[in-house]
């Protein structure tokens, strides 16, 4: 017996080439034209089909986070948080039994720069994680660091703005940035990591993950917690680059952090990582000297520890990277009961943001994909919108029904699990900060905390960004550096002294002297 494939009755060998309507193409070289050497036709339809379908082939790219990697793993409860019973916190069913495992997809992003920037960019690394809970799923969207640059989301579009590249030349220029930034002190801490080492990871492998903003847990009594989420990498290294590193690797190789995960995972080295929680009572806490709910800000580990809760390992690579990686949405909206959200503006912010953005990049139905679609059963009334392919409808709905309430055999609502947690609001609906901004202390601790080697390199970072910016700018950046630590100040002013630019320019300094190189270099030939 021949190993040859064979059709049964219209149905193609699975090896046979077809259009997307199931009709075996014959001849995938040449389009249908009037003589070898004549006019094609507009009846074509597996050229006109073919080629529609490569014009509409790329998505609207990631407003943010538009260059990414990821992987398919699983997460393992502890059953505990800490040494104490996970339940006296959260009711979320994924945590409550030692040893059960919930099936996850992560995916790891550069923020601001586009698809297929390279992985060395100075930038903050996201770290999102899609957790396929017998609930339904839960999203838990975060950096690797630990904070961030704004905490009022009204401010998110103009941040964006500035770091992109200017609208007019399309060149990215550090002092839009810090033009943005020096008019937002809040943002003083961040940047401190972000201009450190800290803001290149070696790789999305050994760098930790957070989730940035203030969520709650909730018990089945309706008792709430206050919670921040960390990743911790179990046998990895946590590893940061230096400037001059990242510029050796992207002269070899801009995809390094992608090819480095999927590589890990096929040799089967699989990257583990713990997560743990920070626990605070829900109130707003006034020993403290900032806001837990700022999310500038961290909580002193030392005070409030980790308490690990379980681990994550990831084990499989994407069979498809447009598929999965690339259509994968994430959302901080996305939480499972015994889960909730905090009174964090920033949060609340995103909140809307996040789905709304998957609903136009990746359409309507989004949550049909199957790399976004839950595990557990789904019921829903919602009908139709654009590329519906399949009806959320329940086992036993009446199809005829898809409103709510109903007496015909339509949707029911489920039994609540707890109870509610209900928090109280008495207060004026206002526009103000919050009361404890405290901008520059903890920017402060973080330059302090830092080895001298990453001091050295977080000053020379800055200096070289903050050289070509106008004096005012310049002189608002030192005074906050100034506020945080004395000696952070003083570096940078007197590193700005010693630099010499011209202050004309578009761009960095160094894009300057590397557009600068390039007028000069090339080797002339003869046109052909």
């Amino acid at each position: 017996m021949d190993n040859k494939e064979t059709t049964t009755g219209n149905e193609p060998a699975s090896m046979t080439l077809t259009n997307r309507q199931g009709h075996p193409i014959s001849d995938n070289q040449n389009i249908r034209t009037v003589g070898s050497r004549g006019p094609s036709t507009l009846e074509n339809y597996h050229y006109i089909e073919k080629i529609s379908h490569f014009d509409r082939e790329r998505l609207p790219e990631r407003v943010v986070h538009a260059r990414g990697a990821g992987a398919h793993g699983y997460f393992e409860a502890y059953g505990k948080v800490g040494d104490e019973p996970v339940s006296k916190y959260t009711r979320a069913k994924l945590f409550q039994e030692a040893g059960k495992q919930t099936p996850v997809f992560v995916r790891f992003s550069t923020v601001v720069h586009g698809t297929y920037s390279p992985e060395t960019f100075r930038d903050p690394r996201g770290f999102a994680t899609k957790f396929y809970t017998e609930d339904g799923n839960w999203d838990l969207v975060g950096n690797n660091l630990k904070i961030f640059f704004i905490r009022d989301p009204l401010k998110f579009p103009d941040m964006v703005h500035a770091f992109r590249p200017d609208p007019v030349t399309n060149l990215q220029n550090p002092e839009r940035m810090f033009d943005f930034v020096s008019n937002s002190p809040e943002a003083t801490h961040m940047i401190t990591f972000v201009f450190s080492p800290w803001g290149i990871p070696a790789n999305y492998r050994q760098m930790q993950g957070s989730g940035v903003n203030t969520y709650k847990w909730v018990n089945k009594d309706g008792a709430a917690v206050l919670v921040k989420y960390h990743w911790e990498p179990v046998n990895q290294e946590i590893k940061n680059l230096t400037q001059a590193e990242a510029e050796a690797i992207q002269a070899k190789n801009v995809n390094h952090a992608t090819q480095d995960l999927y590589e890990a995972i096929e040799r089967g080295d699989y990257p583990e990582w713990e997560l743990c929680v920070q626990i605070l009572s829900d109130d707003e806490h006034p020993e403290l000297d900032f806001d837990p709910l700022d999310p500038t800000k961290l909580w002193d580990h030392e005070k409030f520890p980790f308490l690990k809760v379980g681990k994550m390992v990831l084990d499989r690579n994407p069979a498809n990277y447009f598929a999965e990686v690339e259509q994968v949405a994430f959302g901080t909206g996305v939480l499972v009961d015994g889960l909730d959200f905090s009174d964090d503006k920033l949060l609340q912010g995103r909140t809307f943001s996040y789905s709304d953005t998957q609903r136009y990049r990746v359409g309507t139905n989004y949550l049909q994909l199957p790399i976004n679609a839950p595990k557990s059963p789904v019921a829903t009334n919602q009908r139709d919108g654009q590329m519906a392919y399949m009806v959320d409808q329940g086992t036993r709905q009446n199809p005829h029904v898809n409103y709510e309430p109903s007496s015909l055999g339509g949707l029911q609502e489920a039994v609540p699990s707890g109870k509610e947690h209900q928090p109280m609001y008495n207060d004026k609906l206002v526009r103000e900060k919050i009361s404890r901004t405290n901008d520059f202390a903890q920017a402060g601790d973080t330059y302090r905390k830092f080895e001298d080697w990453e001091r050295d390199e977080l000053i020379a970072n800055l200096v070289g960004a903050l050289k070509i910016c106008a004096p005012i700018i310049q002189e608002k950046m030192i005074s906050y550096f100034t506020q945080a630590d004395a000696d952070y100040g003083r570096r940078v002013k007197e590193g700005l002294a010693q630099a010499k630019v011209d202050q004309a320019h578009l761009g960095s300094a160094e894009e300057k002297a590397g557009a600068a190189i390039a007028a000069s270099a090339g080797q002339k030939t003869d046109g052909y």
